[in-house]
């Protein structure tokens, strides 16, 4: 594997790995090299500084800290814990409507039904056709099992 710094026509510069130079070299050909930020497929390599190994007989280096560094998993597990219980929380007060969410949401904003917190499923172009009539929904951050699907 190799590691490329790329950097497209809009100044965005990013990381990529590729199996080999030849491989980075055939998918720039191809077009399938695009900057994940601005999607331009004008990309090129941009200026990098050489990974040299220090000495074997010096101290090795503090770590430098990167904003971009991903955090330990023990944070990442206890902020989705936090996540999942501030969540679970608020649907102490929304009703499951499952599958009948669609129909529900859109019958609260036209006013045939009363309004109320609910909670469901919906597929993605039924969540796509509500945001489209001015319905205020959102999607759910962690998944939730279905009442008749828990014990």
């Amino acid at each position: 594997m190799i590691v490329f710094d790329l950097k497209c026509g809009g100044g965005h510069v990013f990381e990529a790995w590729f199996g080999s130079s030849a491989a980075y070299a055939e998918q720039q050909a191809a077009g399938l090299v695009a900057c994940p930020m601005c999607g331009s497929g004008e990309v090129a390599k941009a200026v990098m500084a050489p990974n040299v190994a220090a000495k074997g007989n010096r101290q090795a280096a503090a770590p430098v800290s990167s904003p971009f560094a991903a955090p330990p998993p023990e944070v990442i597990k206890a902020a989705m814990e936090m996540l999942a219980s501030a969540q679970a929380k608020m649907l102490e007060k929304s009703q499951w409507v499952g599958t009948a969410f669609a129909d529900k949401a859109r019958a609260m904003h036209l006013g045939d039904e009363p309004a109320a917190q609910i909670h469901g499923q919906a597929t993605p172009e039924q969540a796509q056709e509500l945001v489209e009539e001015g319905v205020p929904v959102a999607p759910l951050l962690v998944p939730v099992v279905p009442p008749e699907r828990s014990n």
